[in-house]
């Protein structure tokens, strides 16, 4: 079985794990009292503590042995899935989720920077963007699995069975990952650079920004799209999670591996090219966002999330390639975080205000209020894209601090 599969399987399981959650929240509700921006203290948590993370294990993916990590990670976080499920109170609840955000952090840098290093440049685009279908896969399924669990075994066996479904595979991934790592970077190159100095880079700040503006949409829908489908359409639990996430999440994948072939084709006669379809993915996705929540019929709430989903998938695809493109192979690990930590930032605040909010300006309105800023970074990655990316940067990526490209 090739690595691509091994770590699309063990990506999935991540996003399973921290997506069922948001389709129980009625039983959590009743059983311990979560209610109101509480409730979006379960998705908060997650985020800040996975988000400010995220550095440090980019590092670390750049120092250590990555298949270690990887399994690591796995078994780690699949515990604290199975606490989750063993939790007496809401805040037990949200230490396991704690928990998780940080173990689940030290798979992504480590896992994208392998796949990096053992897939061509020309075919990069399209290794990165099918293990990032992956993660549509786990939000899908973990949306349908969560209601159902909720509804037919309890959200505590839920969160079992799905930590105990981690921990069993994270013997095949050790079995698959085996001679495929290099403890130190790519080829022995010592990691340089720092968080400061990669921010230094133009190009990189500004892809950084349209990522944080699409995160703060994407995870506003992710995480609040089934409590809206089950009080405006009156959806059982179960219901709502599939609806919330069959229509997105097919159709993000959709949109992924055709992005991706696409910007690998692209690249040879224009290099800036991926760094393009990820602006356009953010340009062109935010409005189906708010058309979602503005929706009157569930039709129409199904045709406008499957829209953001295709468009989406243009940024989720090339957004991570793009950054590879302008870093040297030496600090995949730390670009992959720190790329990953902006998003998370972003999303963690919108999420918790999204709760916060709901009554008064409700989730059209906080979608509404975010557009603007995902259409003016997309705006502005174009532009620094066509205008400071020379052909021979894209061509050879230097190494950290990248703080002297010139825009003319």
């Amino acid at each position: 079985m090739p690595l691509l599969v091994y770590l699309w399987i063990a990506f999935a399981i991540n996003y399973v794990d921290r997506q069922m959650v948001y389709s129980m929240y009625p039983a959590l509700k009743a059983d311990l009292g979560f209610a109101g921006a509480k409730l979006g203290l379960i998705a908060g948590v997650f985020m800040w503590v996975y988000t400010l993370s995220m550095p440090v294990a980019g590092r670390l993916a750049d120092i250590a042995r990555r298949d270690v990590m990887l399994v690591s990670s796995l078994v780690l976080w699949s515990v604290a899935t199975f606490g989750c499920g063993m939790a007496g109170s809401e805040s037990m609840f949200l230490f396991w989720r704690g928990v998780m955000g940080v173990t689940e952090a030290l798979y992504y840098p480590a896992a994208l920077a392998v796949l990096a290093g053992h897939y061509a440049e020309g075919a990069r685009s399209r290794a990165l963007g099918f293990h990032q279908s992956a993660m549509y896969a786990g939000v899908l399924i973990g949306g349908w699995y969560g209601g159902w669990a909720a509804d037919n075994l309890g959200w505590r066996q839920g969160f079992r069975i799905a930590g105990g479904i981690g921990i069993a595979y994270s013997v095949v991934l050790w079995w698959g990952l085996r001679g495929t790592t290099a403890p130190v970077g790519e080829g022995g190159a010592r990691p340089s650079g720092s968080v400061v100095a990669l921010f230094r880079s133009v190009p990189f700040s500004a892809l950084s920004a349209a990522f944080a503006a699409f995160c703060a949409v994407q995870w506003v829908l992710l995480a609040w799209y089934p409590l809206f489908l089950q009080e405006t359409f009156r959806l059982s639990m179960t219901d709502s999670g599939w609806n919330a996430t069959l229509f997105v999440q097919v159709c993000q994948v959709t949109g992924i591996l055709g992005g991706g072939w696409l910007a690998d084709r692209l690249r040879r006669r224009w290099p800036p090219a991926r760094l393009w379809a990820a602006a356009a993915g953010v340009f062109l996705s935010a409005p189906f966002a708010y058309w979602t929540f503005a929706s009157t019929t569930l039709n129409e709430a199904r045709l406008f999330s499957a829209g953001f989903g295709l468009f989406s998938g243009l940024l989720a695809g090339n957004a991570f390639a793009a950054a590879y493109d302008i870093t040297g192979a030496e600090n995949r690990g730390l670009a992959g975080g720190v790329l990953n930590m902006t998003g998370g930032l972003s999303s963690a605040v919108t999420v918790y205000l999204a709760g916060a909010l709901k009554d008064t300006l409700g989730f059209a309105g906080v979608t509404g209020w975010l557009m603007p800023l995902s259409l003016g970074s997309a705006v502005l990655l174009a532009v620094i894209a066509a205008r400071a990316l020379g052909l021979q940067q894209i061509q050879h990526p230097v190494n950290l601090p990248m703080g002297d490209v010139e825009v003319r």
